[in-house]
């Protein structure tokens, strides 16, 4: 009877023994080994083998991974204040590093960025911060990613999502750019003015070049008005016509 009790009881302990015993590691994961407190080696994606109490491990996740950058005040190169937030893209590299150099990795990394961005953005004036946002993030992770190589870790990319400024500047960027609409709109119509200037006087030289071409493009004005009846026509006569009517009357009296 107590063979009977002691078979299950074997068992447990054995299943107990082979939990603590063995462990599984994702695809995705690396694990970091260590026995009686000391590094011993990393361990592959699968089933892997631990002697309980002597070692213990870690599992570290090695899939690209995202941080916010919290909305940080900046102060720009030419003392406007302006608010900017961005997301961080890294990965683990060195799993063995970032457990036992730095405690934890996620926090510094956050902490590190949120410097390097209001270092960056204050280096930098207000028209470069909002027309050049690639340049600026990719001077951020070039500062993030110099630091934390040293700790195991790889920053693929930086992107700053929003900058915001004041409302009062708002309104003044604002007028600036209707202003700059307005100017070049001005410019383009005096430059169509010119054009057509320089195309009339050409069509006037041609014109006079050639007889009868004013009357014919009299006649041709007058075939496009068409027969409305509510059209008013004005039909312009050459001063030499007068000339000549005047020399035929001189003639008549004459006679």
């Amino acid at each position: 009877m107590a063979f009977d009790l002691c078979l299950p009881a074997a068992a447990f302990g054995v299943a107990i023994a082979a939990a603590a015993t063995i462990r599984v590691i994702y695809q995705y994961e690396k694990g970091v080994v260590f026995t009686l407190g000391k590094y011993s080696g990393i361990r592959e994606p699968g089933i892997t083998f631990i002697v309980p109490i002597i070692q213990e491990m870690r599992k570290i996740d090695m899939r690209i991974r995202t941080i916010d950058i919290p909305r940080q005040q900046v102060m720009t190169k030419d003392n406007v204040p302006v608010s900017v937030n961005g997301v961080v893209f890294f990965k683990v590299e060195k799993p063995e590093i970032a457990v036992i150099k730095v405690e934890d990795y996620y926090y510094a990394i956050s902490q590190y960025s949120q410097t390097a961005l209001r270092d960056v953005i204050g280096g930098m004036s207000l028209d470069g911060v909002l027309a050049e946002r690639q340049q600026a993030g990719d001077e951020i992770r070039k500062l993030v990613d110099k630091e934390t190589e040293n700790w195991g870790l790889d920053v693929t990319a930086i992107k700053l999502q929003d900058v915001e400024v004041p409302d009062d500047l708002k309104r003044l960027m604002s007028r600036q750019a209707a202003a700059e609409r307005e100017k070049r709109a001005t410019i383009i119509k005096a430059e169509g003015d010119k054009e057509a200037a320089i195309n009339l006087a050409s069509a006037a030289k041609t014109m006079a070049a050639s007889p009868g071409a004013l009357q014919l493009r009299v006649l041709q004005t007058l075939d496009g008005l068409g027969p409305t009846p509510s059209n008013t026509v004005i039909i312009p006569i050459p001063i030499d016509m007068f000339e000549g009517m005047g020399r035929i009357l001189k003639k008549i009296k004459g006679k």
